[in-house]
């Protein structure tokens, strides 16, 4: 199985990358991947880190290409945060890594996961090692759009652009890796828009689609203000409880690292230092979840965004194929109910929230002024 295998609907992005395989003249040491979210970007840097390290051009099945995908070859290293953003001093440590020489592979690969991210202070510190990169180091950074990334960054970086996969190859990847029922599989990759792992686990997880059901439901439940404040109180609630699953049991498990490191009990007396290492530490878990909540809600208002794009399609052409099939009903009604002026409002509404949750917005607050945008 090649490394380049889970790379659904990324033809040309793989050819053209294989292509530098073949062709060490064609490498360069700085590249940017970008596309729309959950088409593959991080996926496709750590498959070209793997065929970079790996004598066969990406097999797969060597012990290169299996340590680049288990997270645990010497030479590639995986730059991500939990947080908002990705500082300073992190991209310095990683900077000092690049101009080591590799220990293993041929190269020195770092990737780094939403490098829109980067402070302007981490994109300066990067910028550097760029400039003047060492004979054996590839920066591969990964964000949504070429825009948002650093122009003096960016402009130094080779773009590879991937595109949202088409429903039937995500479907097809679905039911031949995961096992899935081919037509559970479809539904899943036509209401996850192109998002591989949300339509995994829309196929796999019936509480994840019961979610998204309650909240293709609320549209139709806004008719006053009082329902416009409950279904804001609904969503933010819905953010703040997915993020709780995956924050909490890493909270705990930090939490007791930490005081193993520094032998603390839960009783004892704790030692010079302890509490300004609990402090950082509780600062970066409350950054976290912040991040996890807002993606949370952002999840939700791409849903919202598909249902009202769906409402529009069947107000203007009929008949046609939904993203939201399995509501077909529900969009049926909000298109007999709704003008399509009034629709492409609650489109305008969702937008400007998601853009005021960008600019850091109270979450609350801008979900609220969206919902009211919902009434006719």
């Amino acid at each position: 199985m090649s490394v380049w295998d889970e790379l659904v609907g990324q033809g040309p992005v793989v050819e053209s990358l294989r292509d530098v395989i073949d062709n060490p003249a064609a490498m360069t040491h700085a590249w940017l991947f970008t596309g729309p979210p959950g088409s593959g970007r991080s996926n496709a840097a750590k498959a070209f880190a793997a065929a970079l390290q790996c004598r066969d051009g990406g097999c797969g099945t060597c012990q290169s290409c299996s340590m680049v995908a288990g997270s645990t070859h010497p030479d590639v290293s995986l730059v991500r945060t939990d947080g908002l953003s990705i500082g300073v001093d992190t991209v310095r440590d990683y900077v000092r890594r690049a101009a080591l020489a590799p220990a293993l592979g041929r190269w020195q690969v770092l990737i780094v996961e939403d490098a829109d991210r980067l402070t302007d202070q981490a994109a300066n510190a990067l910028l550097k090692s760029i400039e003047e990169p060492a004979r054996a180091s590839v920066w591969m950074l990964c964000a949504t759009a070429v825009d948002d990334v650093m122009v003096t960054v960016r402009s130094r970086c080779r773009p590879v652009l991937l595109r949202t996969p088409p429903v039937s190859e995500i479907a097809g990847l679905l039911a031949s890796r995961d096992g899935i029922d081919p037509v559970a599989a479809r539904a899943a990759a036509a209401a996850s828009q192109g998002h591989i792992g949300r339509a995994k686990l829309l196929a796999s997880d019936p509480a994840a689609r019961e979610r998204r059901r309650a909240i293709l439901a609320l549209p139709l439940r806004v008719t006053s203000l009082g329902s416009c404040l409950a279904a804001a109180q609904a969503i933010a609630g819905e953010a703040t409880a997915r993020a709780a699953n995956v924050a909490d049991a890493k909270d705990e498990a930090e939490l007791a690292n930490l005081k193993e490191s520094w032998g603390v009990e839960d009783r004892s007396r704790r030692p010079a230092g302890f509490a300004g290492e609990l402090s950082s530490l509780t600062k970066d878990q409350d950054r976290r979840r912040k991040r996890l909540t807002r993606d949370a809600i952002d999840g939700v208002l791409i849903d919202l965004l598909a249902f009202c794009r769906d409402v529009v399609a069947e107000q203007v052409a009929p008949g046609g194929d939904l993203v939201n099939a399995d509501v077909s009903a529900d969009v049926a009604v909000a298109a007999r109910s709704w003008s399509t002026e009034s629709t492409l409002r609650r489109i305008d509404s969702i937008v400007e929230c998601r853009r005021a949750l960008e600019a850091n917005a109270a979450p609350q607050l801008a979900l609220e002024r969206m919902m009211t945008g919902f009434l006719a």
